[in-house]
């Protein structure tokens, strides 16, 4: 999970338009369907290798920051804005 945040980051920093997420959990789908519903990322794509899988996300440029709590702590929406200056 840590990792496609990461990945996701640097593609974002390099200016890329698209990036390759592998493997694939449904942590990270339901975090991408999240995202995409936010509006920082566009459209994604999930390809079935018979393996990990592999996802491919369409980045729109809105993507500042982002990576993993850890530990994961349970949060309130409310709440995150504490977090984010750590």
């Amino acid at each position: 999970f840590a990792d496609a945040l990461k990945v996701m980051y640097n593609a974002e920093k390099r200016g890329k338009r698209q990036v390759l997420i592998r493997p694939v959990s449904k942590v990270v789908i339901k975090f991408l369907q999240v995202m995409m519903k936010h509006g920082y990322i566009g459209e994604f794509e999930l390809i079935d290798d018979h393996r990990g899988g592999k996802i491919v996300v369409e980045l729109n440029g809105r993507l500042n920051k982002c990576g993993v709590i850890s530990p994961r702590f349970n949060l309130e929406v409310d709440e995150i804005e504490d977090w984010v200056g750590r």
